[in-house]
């Protein structure tokens, strides 16, 4: 099967080279959106026939199954940038395609700012979730094009800047580019852009007139709103950071935080590595609200947050760790490693931190939880890493315990 796929702006009479103009005359089955549809209607031969591109996709491929030949296709811009040719190539890895690509909306973007785009870091919420564009905004991107749909709109993206305080960026937005009567561009401030309306099609640039702030290492213990002011319901920083060590996350991909309080350790590790998918569960209700203002006070979107009881909560719909904080477990350290046993991804990681056994023994006849951590080691499997100690000012001593599936 051959495809040829043939990029096309928002002009309503787009003009094509006489190699193109000939595919186009020569052609019988076409294919593309229903706007790319109204487009090229006057120019497509008679008879020809049309399949609109809609979803389901996988219907629109047992369309095109029906025709062995040649199917020509209309895309947006170019159909290699977060396009339909990818898609093709997607579904039907050995068909012959050929590109006639055009400028891609956010190029044109740039164009009519005379902006230079080289340096742009292209994130796409066309379908898609937030994730990779909150990790554009968490690594301080100085310029960030957005390709937009009806959801994930500019005054929509506007407000969740300004709500994780990234209130340094002026928004371009371009509105039907290409088309010479409704092509709209636009630059305003996110404040502006929470109360705009803009058509569809639309993208956007963001960029930074300064270099953005730097990234902080290390987040200051009494900057955190805390639980009932108790300073004891966090985890202090220097313990924070080794744990995070421990955890090896940058090589990581989804890390759960169980017990998460005031959320430092979720916050600074999506903070300090913004690719992570972070999970955090916690059982108190209370601290829902607590995680969620620390999360904007230090700007960092992204963090999916479950509150309850963490051994009564189904995780069947989440991704599988392959790294796993364990910084409260009310006495239920072996259940929650079990459970968490049966998800973590094979070379997947726990960790724990553990007051140090002669204080616990001093203070409580409970035992502690580097017992309760090496019994469930033991009994599930898991290989135990050396312990680190610390003693941190006047605080008791901890061990940070680790252990890999």
């Amino acid at each position: 099967m051959k495809f040829t796929v043939i990029g096309i702006t928002d002009a309503p009479q787009p003009f094509f080279p006489p190699e193109v103009k000939g595919i186009i005359d020569d052609g019988r089955v076409f294919s593309g959106g229903k706007r790319h549809h109204e487009i090229m209607a006057p120019l497509l031969p008679e008879g020809a026939q049309w399949i609109d591109i809609t979803a389901p996709i996988d219907a629109v491929f047992e369309q095109y199954a029906h025709h062995d030949g040649h199917i020509i296709v209309f895309a947006s811009g170019d159909p290699l940038f977060f396009g339909f040719a990818n898609t093709i190539k997607r579904k039907l890895p050995e068909a012959d395609v050929v590109l006639y690509p055009s400028f891609n909306s956010l190029q044109i973007l740039a164009h009519r700012l005379v902006m230079p785009y080289h340096d742009l870091r292209v994130v796409s919420l066309t379908g898609r979730p937030w994730p990779a564009f909150d990790q554009a905004l968490i690594e301080r991107t100085r310029k960030i094009g957005v390709l937009t749909d009806r959801e994930h709109t500019p005054a929509t993206i506007a407000q969740r800047m300004l709500d994780y305080g990234y209130n340094y960026y002026t928004m371009h937005v371009g509105v039907h580019l290409g088309n010479p009567t409704r092509e709209q561009v636009v630059s305003l401030t996110l404040e502006e852009a929470t109360r705009k309306v803009f058509d569809h099609p639309n993208c956007l640039i963001l960029s930074a007139g300064e270099m953005p702030p730097a990234r902080p290492f290390g987040l200051p213990d009494q900057q955190f709103d805390l639980l009932n002011n108790r300073e004891k319901m966090i985890t202090k920083m220097p313990i924070r950071l080794l744990t995070l060590q421990a955890l090896g996350l940058s090589a990581r991909h989804v890390f759960w935080d169980i017990g998460f309080c005031t959320g430092s350790v979720s916050i600074e590790a999506r903070l300090q590595f913004p690719h992570l998918q972070v999970v955090a569960f916690e059982i108190r209700r209370e601290c829902e609200e607590l995680i969620c203002h620390n999360s904007r006070r230090f700007g960092t979107p992204g963090i999916d947050v479950h509150i309850g009881d963490f051994l009564q909560t189904d995780t069947a719909h989440l991704l599988r760790p392959d790294a796993v904080f364990i910084g409260g477990h009310g006495g239920r350290l072996k259940e929650i490693m079990a459970k968490v046993h049966q998800v973590l991804q094979p070379g997947g990681c726990i960790v724990t931190n553990s007051v140090s056994s002669a204080v616990v023994q001093q203070m409580t006849d409970r035992r502690s939880s580097k017992d309760l951590f090496h019994e469930a080691c033991q009994e599930l499997g898991l290989r135990e890493a050396l312990p680190t100690h610390i003693q941190l000012n006047d605080y008791n001593p901890i061990d940070i315990l680790k252990c890999v599936k």
